[in-house]
């Protein structure tokens, strides 16, 4: 979640930066919308990266465990 987070901080410092440097309209809708989508999508990716990463380093660590275990006996 953390990471996720991460990501979606810089993309809105990345948003910021384009609003500062007129690459985004000053309306307000086009504002939110700059920043929900990259905000949302940064985030949701990196956590969905991160998550997976997580899950599959637990799953080799528990496969290596079994394959120890089976070794042992």
């Amino acid at each position: 979640m953390k990471i996720g987070l991460a990501a979606a901080a810089i993309a809105v410092v990345l948003v910021i930066i384009g609003i500062i440097r007129g690459n985004v309209p000053l309306n307000p809708l086009s504002i939110l919308i700059a920043l929900l989508i990259s905000a949302g999508s940064w985030g949701l990716v990196a956590w969905a990266i991160a998550t997976a990463a997580v899950d599959v380093e637990s799953d080799v660590a528990e496969a290596e465990a079994e394959a120890e275990a089976a070794s042992q006996t």
